[in-house]
């Protein structure tokens, strides 16, 4: 029997349904009598153990248990899994040989592999790579599978990322929550990917609130020629006075007279300057450039379009969205007609007229082989996508990807760009402007307003040595903005990009080819996570940082905080993937540098916050922790130091707290105090050894009291002898006790009852 595991039971069914027809089943898909069975796993179904898993001191966070590093690496079957794994774990058993149907990159890869080790399998195991699952492609798919051991590098690779992610995650969350915590502050959680990422926003909000405008002048003439006019920018002469370091111009004046000196002058065209150009063909998208591009057009976020585009993916629209590349193998130049008549069914503004102008002879960069690692870009398939049916957003990234894919089939844009250049009472003016010559792929994307094109005035015919007149101008007053704050897509993009934010120049060079900072697959989630962990905050479309956030890239070290190091941890990833590191060598390296990160962080020294809560017995910072009740404060000194406070409005309440430490009497039991708590009044005998465990609780759960308001003047008295009526007072039924009832002590139980007079 072939077995055929997914990683998805979206993939499972495509693969089954390009074998055959098959017979559904509780967990799996059989064909052809049995002899061929799919089955799937739900993404990841192991998780590696938690630190209380290899020792149960662990559940317990201590600064002198770090570092936390696994003589062995385990794993165990999530829970919500356990079902769907027994099937796997039994299908595997009866299996001849096993074909792995991950997804075509490092996690697809990694995912099945680990089940078939978690479960010991020597059976053979071959690899099917699909970067489109419709019925074509995965029948082709079907007749070029590979040998899995062929895939080792990919394994190794996300092996790797996901021990490195839980080295720095157990290890330096735990130190620098300890250190933030004995300070004063809140929980820091530090992430290999996450962390940098943060840091990025809070050095852009840094450098947008430091920033300081400068004004500068630019003088703009426009010139008559007999032929027509053109507009030009005064040259400022490079030594010339008054210009600041970035050669801007700051004296209003100085502009001034350089419009007064040329006002009704003559000029004269002293260079021109033509240069034929030519703009290829843009390239299909990866994931990371749609994502991109469809924020700067639709503001829809990184995780929007990746969700789409799985759904398309699914439908058998498009090819793999997690793809990390923007070229195509050239073996699919022979599906472009078949393509394209998908795509040409769509008749929105004209779509199917642009498609029927498609020239399949023409061959543009995209095509490369050499170009193509486990995927290749995003494109439509051969499917009718019934464009008309598809939700709003649907549509919008599908026509994209259509686009992207309709513009290998035009022409090259061509066009001349010219630089004209006129001298008048001695100062220089210059202009450009571009006649096109062929419009090319660029007639796809007339209208979008977005689509970065070589935007550029119409230049008149001129020749060198014609004079020109003076037709008006004006001085230009400009201020310097600050940089933009990120927004979910062009904080993807810096990802991406991460080589221009790293603080070590050396490694700019060698990090500008690398694909950045986390995967197609993970960035978004890594962006959408720092705002539901309230790291990040998006306003009116941007991020910014959250108090936490700017607190957290304060005391972290710069090699956690700057993208340098997980930049270089991803690239030694890469030769992981390619062979040229071991994982051995690549976890070696992890846990030296998090032993040294372990060491910065005990060595650290943090002041509190400014007027943070002081515990009045042992003086150390009072914590704002969440309990069963809602928030309370205790002391940091926990366990040496218990004292506690209500909270009060974001405060310790350490009035109500000396109210509730009078003692309201003897135990009757042992004779101690009986102080009012949180949740009733308890005598202080519990400290002992043994325990006194008499309380009366404030509102008791069950028993006869269940429901029951008890006061600490109630208590009081009772304490002192008096009989304390329960007249009135509700009991959990709505009905109300009777003049005849009491508080009393039942002698056996840490509760109290009620007693009836008859």
């Amino acid at each position: 029997m072939r077995l055929f595991i997914a990683e998805k039971p979206s993939l499972g069914r495509a693969i089954a349904e390009g074998i055959g027809k098959g017979e559904k089943k509780d967990g799996y898909i059989s064909l052809n009598g049995g002899e061929v069975i799919v089955t799937w796993c739900f993404g990841h179904i192991l998780e590696q153990w938690y630190p209380e898993q290899y020792d149960e001191k662990y559940k317990k966070w201590n600064m002198d248990d770090l570092p936390l590093i696994p003589d062995v690496w385990k794993v165990s079957v999530k829970k919500d899994s356990s079902k769907q794994f027994k099937i796997v774990k039994e299908l595997i058993g009866k299996a001849d040989y096993i074909v792995n149907a991950g997804d075509p990159d490092r996690e697809g890869q990694l995912l099945i592999d680990e089940v078939l080790e978690y479960v010991g399998n020597k059976k053979p195991v071959k690899r099917i790579l699909l970067n489109a699952i419709d019925d074509k492609s995965v029948k082709q798919a079907l007749q070029d599978l590979r040998n899995n051991d062929d895939f080792i590098g990919l394994r190794n690779s996300a092996l790797g990322r996901s021990r490195a992610d839980w080295l720095v995650g157990m290890n330096l969350s735990r130190a620098y929550s300890l250190q933030a915590q004995d300070a004063g502050y809140g929980h820091i959680s530090v992430g290999r990917v996450m962390t940098p990422t943060m840091a990025l926003v809070v050095r852009r909000e840094q450098e947008i609130m430091n920033f300081k405008p400068t004004t500068h002048y630019q003088v703009q003439v426009e010139w008559s020629h007999a032929n027509g006019k053109f507009p030009t920018a005064w040259v400022i002469p490079e030594d010339f006075d008054g210009l600041d370091s970035e050669g801007r111009l700051l004296s209003k004046e100085q502009a001034e007279k350089v419009l007064k000196d040329v006002e009704g002058k003559p000029g004269k065209i002293i260079s021109i300057t033509e240069k034929e150009k030519k703009s290829g063909q843009r390239l299909p998208y990866s994931l990371s450039t749609l994502q991109i591009e469809a924020g700067r057009r639709y503001g829809y976020s990184p995780q929007q379009v990746l969700d789409t585009m799985q759904s398309l993916y699914e439908a058998k629209l498009t090819t793999y969205p997690r793809s990390d590349c923007d070229y195509l193998p050239e073996n699919q130049r022979s599906e472009a007609n078949e393509v394209l008549r998908a795509i040409g069914s769509i008749t929105k503004d004209g779509f199917n007229e642009l498609v029927k102008k498609a020239d399949t002879s023409i061959c543009s960069k995209a095509w490369n082989d050499k170009k193509i690692s486990a995927h290749h870009a995003i494109i439509p398939t051969s499917v009718n996508p019934k464009f008309d049916s598809l939700e709003p957003i649907q549509q919008r990234l599908y026509l994209m990807v259509a686009q992207a894919y309709l513009a290998q089939f035009f022409p090259i844009h061509i066009y001349t760009a010219i630089k004209v250049e006129v001298e008048s009472a001695g100062h220089t003016f210059a202009g450009t402007g571009k006649i096109v010559l062929n419009n090319g792929w660029k007639e796809i994307y007339k209208g979008i307003a977005d689509e970065e094109e070589d935007e550029a005035p119409a230049i008149p015919e001129m020749n060198e040595g014609e004079d020109v007149v003076y037709n008006e101008g004006n001085v230009q007053e400009k201020i310097t903005k600050p940089p933009s704050r990120f927004t979910p897509a062009t904080l993807l993009k810096a990802m991406k990009e991460i080589y221009k934010y790293v603080k070590d120049d050396g490694l700019k060079a060698s990090l500008k080819e690398f694909n950045g900072i986390g995967t197609e697959a993970t960035r978004a989630g890594i962006i959408e996570k720092l705002q539901t962990s309230k790291y990040l905050a998006l306003e009116k479309g941007k991020l910014v940082p959250t108090e936490i956030a700017e607190m957290a890239v304060k005391i972290l070290p710069d090699e956690i905080t700057y993208p340098d190091t997980t930049a270089v941890w991803e690239k030694e990833l890469e030769d992981v993937a390619q062979g040229a590191m071991s994982l051995n060598d690549f976890t070696t390296r992890q846990t030296d540098r998090i032993k040294n990160f372990l060491d910065q962080a005990k060595a650290l020294k943090m002041a509190p916050p400014q007027n943070a809560a002081k515990c009045p017995e042992c003086g150390k910072v009072m914590h704002r922790r969440k309990g069963a009740n809602g928030f309370f404060w205790g002391c940091s000194g926990y366990p040496d130091c218990r004292v506690t406070a209500p909270d009060k409005n974001g405060k310790p309440d350490f009035e109500a707290k000396k109210a509730a430490s009078v003692s309201l009497g003897k135990c009757p039991r042992c004779g101690k105090d009986i102080h009012e708590t949180a949740k009733g009044f308890s005598c202080e005998g519990y400290k002992d050894d043994p325990k006194c465990t008499f309380t009366i609780w404030k509102e008791a759960k069950f028993g006869p009291l269940a429901g029951k308001k008890v006061t600490a003047k109630m208590v009081k008295d009772w304490l002192a002898g008096k009989k304390v009526p329960m007249k009135g007072l509700k009991k959990k039924d709505g009905s109300k006790f009777d003049a005849d009832t009491y508080l009393e002590d039942d002698g056996k139980y840490a509760n109290i009852k009620l007693s009836f007079n008859k």
